[in-house]
């Protein structure tokens, strides 16, 4: 966990408030982590366009590998911005195209200048030149999660299903293994991979002693790829009862509100032993209201549990939380004794995540109004569904929203974003 100077809390304080105002009132509720707990859930930070694979389903643009990569001294601003914009704490997706085709020594500058801001860096890769090496070396500056992207839409030779690239996914596990990352798996949902989210699922499920988090990502109609049109059935409600079914219960993804409700689903699990018992672990609503209101500035060390309940436990200790957060969870313990037992001890917590993108020719603006997944421009953060849609306008230098999406904006009854908000908040946050 970070140590917080006073006015850097005073102005993360004020940027909560103030995306707690920017939120529509439908969606201000007492478990809506924006606004409450985060300013946003995640800023992108691309570093290259450059990508060494090229995915039938995939964001960039025809345009993005003739993009030469911007200077450090861009970036280094961008950052500065973005921590003007989110405040401390935030999640930064250092990404592209895939990162680790930027000169190295680079990268490792990059990470280590994120840290120096107080906000939480995570490289996003496919992997393929994410050595035990660089991750070692990033990590040592700081990098505190990577996410592997690996799927079908990757197109890797030799492999003709997911269950086949879980030998992908168990090589990138044993080259974090023991390197203190969170480390996160990335795949895309469509017609030719939805019948195997169970078996993906129980993967995970096996492999959670290394693996913190699995995100699922819904086809979208953006970027170059081939494959466009999602297939008919795969929706947040599909995927999720898949996964409930596969986990043997429901994760309450109803219970955790993050921006608005039609852009994804966050379940949280304890995994007991190897995955033979699963229970949710944020099954009461009144309880998870209490605990990000009592924790709102507080930021934990996710890549290491151990460290992080020490650091819960002294900030429920000073803030009043101990004893009603004694009674609750010692009370869970309790009930669930006989599968710890049988468990040796052994819980993992597994965080799913089911993300629904927007297609490029059918975005809906109440969603972009309520984004809570920005990625920062030399204008301020935009909205990932809008810059993926758009993403040739600020390959060739422009900022701000585009004139085109400012049309269809007015045209359908919704006042136009103004670039450059002096609130900080980027251009995204305009009403």
């Amino acid at each position: 966990m970070y140590a917080y100077a006073k006015e850097e809390l005073a102005h993360l304080r004020e940027r909560l408030a103030w995306t707690h105002q920017r939120i529509d009132p439908q969606f201000q509720t007492p478990n809506q982590v924006l606004g409450a707990k985060r300013v946003i859930g995640c800023v992108a930070l691309e570093v290259t366009q450059r990508c060494n694979l090229d995915c039938s389903i995939c964001y960039l643009s025809e345009n993005s590998e003739s993009t030469p990569d911007i200077p450090l001294e861009t970036i280094f601003a961008r950052i500065d911005a973005l921590v003007e914009s989110y405040g401390v704490g935030t999640n930064v997706q250092i990404t592209g195209g895939d990162p680790t085709l930027r000169d190295h020594d680079e990268l490792e500058q990059i990470v280590a200048y994120v840290v120096s801001k107080k906000l939480v860096p995570a490289l996003f890769t496919n992997g393929i030149h994410a050595s035990r090496e660089l991750l070692r070396r990033l990590k040592a500056v700081g990098l505190n999660d990577v996410a592997f992207h690996v799927d079908l839409t990757e197109k890797r030779k030799g492999y003709s299903s997911e269950k086949q690239l879980h030998e992908v996914r168990q090589e990138y596990i044993e080259r974090a293994r023991g390197l203190g990352l969170y480390v996160i798996f990335n795949q895309t949902i469509f017609a030719r991979n939805v019948d195997e989210v169970p078996d993906l699922i129980e993967f995970y499920k096996r492999n959670a002693d290394v693996v913190s988090m699995a995100s699922f990502q819904l086809q979208a109609d953006t970027g170059r790829g081939l494959t466009r049109k999602r297939k008919q059935g795969i929706t947040l409600d599909t995927v999720t009862d898949t996964i409930n079914e596969t986990m043997g219960t429901d994760l309450c993804w109803d219970n955790v509100q993050f921006g608005h409700p039609k852009c994804h689903r966050l379940g949280y699990a304890a995994i007991f032993g190897k995955g033979q018992k699963v229970v949710p672990l944020l099954p009461d609503l009144d309880e998870f209201v209490d605990m990000i209101h009592t924790f709102d500035d507080v930021v934990v060390d996710r890549a290491r549990p151990k460290r992080a309940a020490l650091q819960m436990v002294t900030e429920a200790t000073k803030r009043g939380y101990l004893p009603r957060g004694l009674k609750y969870w010692g009370g869970r313990l309790a009930r669930e004794w006989k599968p710890l037992l049988k468990a040796r001890g052994e819980v993992r917590k597994l965080t799913v995540v089911v993300q629904n993108f927007q297609d490029a020719q059918q975005i809906d603006h109440e969603r972009i109004d309520n984004c809570s997944f920005h990625v920062m421009t030399d204008d301020g953060g935009i909205s990932m569904c809008v810059h993926n849609a758009y993403r040739d306008h600020y390959l060739e230098g422009g900022v701000g929203y585009p004139a085109e999406y400012q049309a269809r904006r007015v045209a359908d009854g919704f006042p136009a974003l103004t670039p450059g908000m002096d609130d900080g908040c980027g251009s995204a946050c305009a009403k």
